[in-house]
């Protein structure tokens, strides 16, 4: 498979995960015994009943058992037969309606799952649960648990689900208030747990270590570099490996370390019910649903005052807008919106445009939540930002319009498009959505075109043909299709282009008449951080002149400029006969320093004093944001040798030279080699600690705008 580097796509999880585990010495791995069960059903079912009847059959039931809010973990033991201890992690799930779209973002696969009814209610929607779960989790097995209170029975259509769910493995019924059922329910569970497919599988003693030392952490979450430093306190000391870890444990739902986001990545979260239980908190306040999802960072202080919230909540309303479950509302800033809180109502609001584009989404199965995160993506053209509901928005960008509006009990998201630029913003809305589809497992859905011929165009409800099969006729050299309302032979190039952009090339890129205006959205979601950092002063860069150092700096600066953000830089803002010392000192005490690291820069006096003196004031780790060109040679041992003996060559030449000068004309030539003398005494540490930091390639900062930098600069500059 070679070497990858970690900055680029990983590629496929699994694949490297299964390369990864077959090349190890069977002597250096261990089986791992551990998986997550998944307890889902509708509220007052009974799963926290069944839970904690798991792991404790002598417990005894409340009359009226609190009902879970979130998520609760609760972690059973048990030994396999081969007299190996297997670890299962029981979530148990909350059934309120609020909490069904956020289940979706901890459902996840290498799970067994249980579906608890409660049979006197007679109210659970069997097809629904399981068609999320099949959805969600890549058809993992599925056990129906009939909770028979009172004794009382009901018949589920076995026949007709099996049919239709080939990942139902049992129905069993039980009696939790006298356990009648509950040991046939363990058996079941053991069998079926222990048969995943990633149970057993060889790991990496190493990995077995680091997964234990992290359970015995008492800790809700870490910092990275903590993660990191107890990786190596267990002889884990590969930073690939010790990412591939923390992703294979995230995938289990052992922890969370959501790697690809630029705040969030800084942290690993050890116990994810901590995080879950914190989100929940603000969907459940009642502050905030009185207020129809609005709320504001002096709301979130209140509902996470608590110690265990009160340091990381910067962190967690990220987790929020990562899970698309808010957004800030566009030119207020700190004021947010939760869309699944949204008003029921529609807006009042008029449309008399009669020339529209029109486009409508048909669902086999609807998963909830698809339209409250399209309105997360899209909220800064939400018109007036007003014109918003819980089913339905419209938009409003370059005098044109567009209404989207999901009807959930018809299974449809309709759209139409007026003004302008209607088939480039037509083309984002659907590009949007699709990569909502994409998230699910299997999500089957139509694209449905209206007809375009003379009746149907004065029709309120023209005749609609399905896009994969207008696009399958044109590929089969059909061009024309007759329309079910009038009989006439329509052209079905006419009826795609109508309403569709070309569409994605191949390779998957976007067409470029869509690139500008999709960019646009991706810029507009990203303005409250551009605010905060336009905001700021204390934006400093240290770097070597000359070369691809400045070459580098030189486009930052222009894109930062172009976002309205200025960052502080030598060459443009010491001025004439500027304290050169006294403004590296700056750098060395500012909030947030960028450091372009090279091979010049290391080498640099200059340079180095400035990254010496950002050291030397403290919280090294959050203040410096560091960019490594290729030429700076810090990644392996050997290479970071020379650098200290590019120091010690520098002091043993100065020293040499003095010795050849009467003391009494060698003022400020001591400060000089006391300065090398520190660059050498700290270069290796400081190279250290940025070879382990993830610091992305320049082509990755470069292509993405700089956005993961932006992102990290910004939380630091809201401490």
């Amino acid at each position: 498979m070679g070497s990858k580097d970690l900055n680029q796509d990983p590629g496929d999880v699994d694949e490297i995960l299964d390369f990864y585990f077959r090349v190890q010495d069977p002597a250096e791995t261990e089986p791992f015994y551990e998986a997550k069960f998944l307890i889902v059903g509708e509220g007052g079912a009974g799963k926290t009943s069944l839970a904690k009847k798991i792991k404790d059959e002598t417990y005894e039931l409340q009359q009226n058992e609190e009902s879970t809010q979130g998520i609760e973990v609760i972690q059973w033991d048990f030994t396999l037969p081969n007299g190996k201890d297997f670890c299962v992690n029981i979530w148990d799930f909350g059934g309120q309606e609020i909490y069904h779209q956020t289940h979706q973002f901890f459902l996840s696969k290498r799970s067994l799952y249980a579906l608890v009814a409660d049979t006197r209610k007679e109210n659970t929607d069997f097809y629904w649960w399981l068609k999320v779960v099949e959805l969600l989790s890549d058809k993992s097995p599925v056990l129906i648990i009939k909770n028979e209170k009172q004794n009382r029975q009901c018949e589920v259509n076995e026949g007709q689900l099996r049919g239709e769910f080939s990942n139902l493995e049992k129905i069993l019924a039980t009696n939790l208030e006298t356990n009648r059922g509950l040991a046939e329910i363990k058996d079941a569970i053991q069998l079926y747990i222990s048969n995943l497919d990633h149970v057993g599988t060889p790991l990496p003693k190493l990995w077995v270590r680091v997964r234990a030392a992290l359970e015995n952490n008492s800790g809700n979450y870490i910092s990275v570099e903590e993660y990191f430093n107890l990786c190596r306190v267990n002889n884990l000391t590969d930073r690939k490996d010790m990412l591939r870890l923390s992703s294979y444990l995230h995938d289990l739902g052992v922890c969370l370390h959501f790697q690809d986001d630029s705040t969030l990545k800084h942290y690993v979260i050890l116990k994810p019910e901590w995080a879950t239980t914190a989100v929940y908190k603000v969907l459940d306040n009642q502050t905030v649903k009185d207020n129809l999802g609005c709320f504001t960072k002096d709301d979130l202080k209140n509902i996470w005052k608590s110690g265990e919230y009160a340091d990381m909540r910067d962190e967690l309303l990220q987790l929020m807008m990562q899970f698309k479950l808010c957004y800030e509302i566009r030119d207020r800033r700190d004021n947010y919106i939760a869309p699944q809180l949204l008003s029921i109502e529609k807006a009042k609001y008029t449309w008399d445009d009669p020339h529209n584009l029109i486009l409508r989404y048909t669902y086999t199965f609807i998963p909830k939540g698809i339209l409250t995160r399209f309105i997360v993506e899209t909220h800064p053209w939400i018109e007036q930002q007003k014109l918003v509901w819980k089913s339905g928005v419209v938009l409003n960008k370059d005098q044109t319009r567009a209404e989207i509006i999901e009807n959930y009990n018809q299974r449809e998201i309709q759209i139409r498009v007026a003004g302008n630029r209607t088939k480039e913003l037509m083309a984002v809305i659907t590009h949007e959505l699709e990569k909502i589809h994409n998230s699910y497992e299997r999500l089957q859905y139509q694209t449905l075109v209206p007809c375009n011929c003379e009746t149907c165009k004065n029709l309120p409800t023209p005749y609609s043909y399905s896009l994969e099969k207008l696009n399958k006729r044109l590929s089969d050299r059909r061009y024309q299709i007759e329309c079910e309302n009038s009989y006439e032979m329509v052209d079905v190039r006419r009826l795609i282009d109508n309403v569709m952009l070309q569409p994605a090339k191949a390779d998957g890129e976007m067409n470029p008449q869509v690139t500008p205006l999709q960019n646009e959205l991706e810029q507009e979601r990203n303005e409250s951080l551009t605010h905060r950092l336009r905001d700021s002063k204390e934006i400093f860069i240290s770097y070597a002149w000359g070369g691809e150092s400045e070459q580098f700096v030189n486009k930052l600066d222009e894109t930062l400029q172009a976002k309205g953000i200025k960052i502080i830089r030598d060459k443009r803002d010491l001025g004439y006969k500027g304290l050169i010392k006294a403004f590296m000192e700056r750098i060395g005490g500012g909030k947030c320093a960028i450091a372009v690291i090279s091979d010049k820069y290391l080498k640099s006096p200059n340079c180095m004093f400035e990254l010496v003196q950002i050291a030397k004031n403290g919280k090294f780790y959050d203040r410096i944001f560091p960019i490594v060109l290729a030429d700076a040679q810090i990644y392996k041992p050997v290479a970071r040798l020379k650098y200290i003996k590019h120091w010690e060559e520098q002091i043993k030449e100065l020293d040499e030279g003095m010795r050849e000068v009467g003391a009494a004309n060698l003022q400020g030539f001591r400060q000089e080699i006391d300065q090398y003398t520190e660059i050498r005494n700290t270069i290796a540490e400081l190279t250290n600690l940025l070879k382990d930091m993830n610091t992305l390639t320049p082509d990755i900062h470069s292509k993405s705008e700089f956005e993961s930098l932006l992102n990290a600069i910004a939380l630091r500059l809201d401490e």
